[in-house]
């Protein structure tokens, strides 16, 4: 009897240890699932935050200035992020007639200096026009990227721009507030491949350059002011020694600007 007790005692000692075991495997299982789920949770979140991050350091448009990473570099150089005041609808299209209204200097088809890369380091070249039309100029990636800056760009770097058919507005920094906000405002009717800063050099008031072109106005007038500006982009933006799509833009272009 006692052997028969003894040898029932080790058959349910041994059941019980075998649905242990199974029971032990199952939670063990059950555990690595929930280990894996929440890794793979976890690599969702972190594949979240990278995409966020990486869609923020590739957006193309930095508040008002729009500036454009995908064009070149700031360089260092301040964005300006100023609101501008939209322009008025264009009166005079016509680009010989609006610039001898504005009383600006048009010149056109200027002979080109040179188109060399030089390191982001060398000496500005003499550049013949002022603001500079062409010329020899820093090498990629430093060309200015698009957009709108509170500081003058290095001449070697936004020559560079113009070279990739970009439009470059410039004002001097004495230009009064009011009036700085209007350029800024046609600037965002047409920032696509289009640079806007001060400049501090020129001897004009207002000016526009693209490759091998140039308007400068003694005086800003306003609204006959930005007709010759718009109308100076209209007719020379995009035509620069190297595709205008070379480097990547976005947004309206001073040939099919928001407001026409």
């Amino acid at each position: 009897m006692a052997n028969r007790r003894d040898e029932e005692r080790e058959r349910l000692r041994q059941a019980r240890q075998e649905r242990e075991k199974k029971q032990s495997g199952s939670e063990r299982r059950r555990l690595l699932i929930g280990y894996g789920v929440a890794g793979l949770v976890g690599l969702a979140v972190l594949a979240g935050i990278v995409a966020i991050v990486v869609s923020a350091a590739n957006k193309n448009d930095s508040g008002e200035s729009h500036i454009n990473q995908s064009s070149g570099s700031t360089n260092g150089v301040q964005p300006d992020e100023r609101s501008g005041t939209t322009p008025p609808s264009p009166k005079v299209t016509n680009l010989d007639e609006a610039a001898k209204k504005a009383g600006c200097d048009l010149r056109l088809k200027l002979p080109e200096e040179g188109h060399n890369h030089i390191p982001p380091t060398a000496a500005t070249p003499e550049y013949k026009t002022n603001p500079p039309t062409s010329g020899n100029h820093v090498e990629p990636p430093y060309q200015q990227a698009d957009g709108a800056y509170k500081e003058m760009p290095q001449e070697i770097d936004f020559v560079h721009s113009m070279e990739h058919g970009r439009l470059e507005i410039q004002y001097s920094p004495g230009l009064s507030e009011s009036a700085q906000l209007e350029l800024i405002g046609l600037y965002d009717t047409m920032y696509g491949a289009t640079l806007l800063f001060p400049n501090e050099n020129m001897p004009y008031e207002v000016a526009a350059t693209t490759w091998r072109n140039l308007i400068g106005c003694n005086e800003y007038k306003g609204a006959i002011t930005l007709d010759a500006i718009r109308d100076f982009g209209a007719k020379t933006w995009g035509h620069g020694r190297e595709p205008v799509a070379g480097f990547a833009f976005t947004g309206p272009t001073p040939e099919e600007p928001t407001i026409k």
